[in-house]
């Protein structure tokens, strides 16, 4: 990062005009630094949502909208997604190169010789009412780690840092497949390391004492890719989530928890779930025939009717992400005997009218990555309630790499983010009896 020019700011009431530098990064656009803006003029900037505003600098993920890139440490997720399996990605994330065999191998049973979990979270869980959201328990879970591991407050340890890392990405997947058996009144299926991360996953969510789960390569190939494609995505709400929580100097698992709590929220991490509910009620109000109507009705800003799974806040062209996907249920339907499931071919009749209708083309609504993701959660025996904790499992590599990325960084802060107040200026304050 250097400074790659300066930008000068005047004010329009006479004011003097101050000088502030212009940082030039790798990838994407350029940076006022703003830093000594209030010291230099005594005003802040408002930019309500952040959307304008760069918090930090990072060499983790970089997402160009205009062009629909998206690059995990210079890697095209195109590529990841089809060369590589999710530890792999994970190792990518976390030490910024792509594993050699060796290191792979090594990584994997790293990652599997911490999948246990402590008793005791058994017991915790059994505190939580069987028909609690997965998300809620999962909040609770992960930030109970921590009880579990106070070494993990030692936040400035390398070595620390990396453990938390490892447990996490190693444990989510049981806490989840936990909270999903609980919430059936089924027992726990304990990891077994001689399976792969997503084979192992699958197999505690849905194995049983009595007949154990068949391992079938494309079905779990098709979910590592979802895990894949949802590892980081940049300074997002939930990792933004994580950055200022953990800015604070509180234990990672917090941290992590913090965007667990983020990611709930059905404007971040329900996508995917509100696509399926659309085409679920598409299908029960008569399918294939009513696309069209239904097309017509998202155009009309009276009728309250809204299109899920299309356009992106920050991808402006295709999400890279979303060819993958479809490819990917595609794949998975073929391999269930599917091909025809009638959610796809709903799917697949609205989407041909976006590519195609001027109304949507204009406004660059293009397939996001929750399109089809949905309908191949499905088809994979996973409930709508389960889609976000899923998110959760594979977002956490990109939380924790965030998080350490932020902890080593020299000009990390405590994040305090401004305002602008508009509220009653000072009052007196009178006595109860003449108030």
């Amino acid at each position: 990062m250097k400074i790659h020019d300066k930008a000068t700011i005047s004010f329009s009431d006479g004011s003097n005009s101050f000088e502030f530098p212009i940082l030039k990064g790798s990838l994407g656009a350029d940076v006022i630094d703003i830093r000594k803006l209030y010291s230099s003029t005594g005003k802040f900037t408002y930019d309500p949502g952040f959307l304008s505003t760069a918090s930090c600098k990072s060499n983790i993920t970089y997402i160009d909208g205009d062009k629909g890139v998206l690059l995990y440490r210079g890697y095209p997720i195109e590529q990841l997604a089809r060369s590589c399996d999710f530890l792999e990605v994970c190792y990518l994330l976390h030490y910024g190169e792509l594993p050699s065999v060796k290191e792979k191998k090594d990584f994997d049973n790293l990652v599997k010789s911490h999948s246990m979990i402590h008793e005791s979270m058994a017991l915790f869980m059994n505190g939580f009412p069987r028909n609690a959201h997965p998300m809620a328990v999962l909040t609770g879970l992960i930030g109970g780690m921590a009880a579990f591991y106070p070494d993990s407050l030692k936040i400035n340890s390398v070595e620390q840092q990396d453990l938390c890392l490892i447990r996490l990405i190693a444990q989510m997947p049981t806490l989840v497949a936990m909270s999903h058996r609980y919430s059936l009144g089924q027992p726990y299926q304990y990891p077994k390391n001689d399976l792969s991360y997503t084979a192992n996953f699958m197999r505690m969510m849905f194995g049983t004492p009595c007949e154990d789960y068949r391992i079938r390569n494309i079905l779990v190939r098709a979910l590592d890719r979802i895990f894949i494609l949802h590892a980081d995505h940049e300074q997002n709400a939930s990792t933004s989530t994580v950055r200022l929580c953990g800015s604070s100097g509180t234990s990672p698992f917090a941290a992590v928890a913090s965007g667990i709590a983020c990611l709930w929220g059905p404007a971040h991490g329900g996508a995917n779930q509100a696509c399926l509910e659309m085409l679920e009620r598409l299908h029960a109000q008569g399918g294939i025939s009513q696309v069209g109507d239904f097309m017509e009705r998202v155009k009309d800003k009276d009728s309250g009717e809204r299109l899920m799974g299309f356009g992106h806040r920050v991808y402006k062209n295709f999400d890279p992400r979303a060819k993958i996907m479809q490819e990917t249920c595609r794949e998975v339907l073929a391999e269930l005997g599917v091909e025809n499931d009638p959610l796809f071919q709903l799917a697949s009749a609205v989407e041909k009218i976006a590519l195609e209708d001027e109304y949507f083309v204009e406004r660059k609504l293009y397939p996001n990555v929750d399109f089809y993701s949905g309908i191949t959660l499905r088809a994979l025996g996973l409930p709508p309630d389960v889609f976000t904790s899923i998110f959760a499992l594979a977002r956490t590599i990109g939380w924790v790499a965030q998080w350490k990325e932020m902890i080593n960084d020299s000009e990390y802060r405590i994040g305090r983010p401004r305002q602008l107040f508009i509220g009653a200026q000072s009052r007196e304050v009178l006595p109860l009896v003449d108030r």
